[in-house]
């Protein structure tokens, strides 16, 4: 499996991509989708995760033929999600024992 360096958080495709493309302010896109104005920007800043249901919302909006499938948007959330803990576990590694190694414990 691929690793991507720095995944983009999928509200900065949102931000930078699909906004501008429909010509549509924050404003408008919360009102199109049924969330709050706070809530979308939140979610555009990086500062909220893409929920399940915000993610059948970017489905249901842009449609499954655009690009808006709900699982695509979790699959980037994850890989968003997973590179920050991948980062944060660099600096403060995980106190961790293997099942390899308490297996092998077990069997002494």
């Amino acid at each position: 499996m691929v690793q991507m360096f720095n995944p983009p958080h999928p509200g900065e495709t949102l931000r930078e991509d699909v906004l501008p493309a429909l010509n549509l302010t924050v404003t408008e896109a919360a009102a199109q989708l049924g969330v709050s104005r706070v809530t979308l920007s939140r979610v555009l800043n990086g500062m909220s995760a893409i929920s399940p249901e915000m993610a059948l919302r970017l489905e249901e909006w842009l449609g499954v033929e655009n690009g808006g499938r709900a699982d695509l948007w979790l699959s980037m959330q994850t890989n968003y999600d997973l590179w920050k803990a991948r980062e944060r576990v660099q600096q403060h590694p995980l106190s961790v024992r293997s099942v390899k190694q308490k297996s092998t414990a077990m069997t002494m």
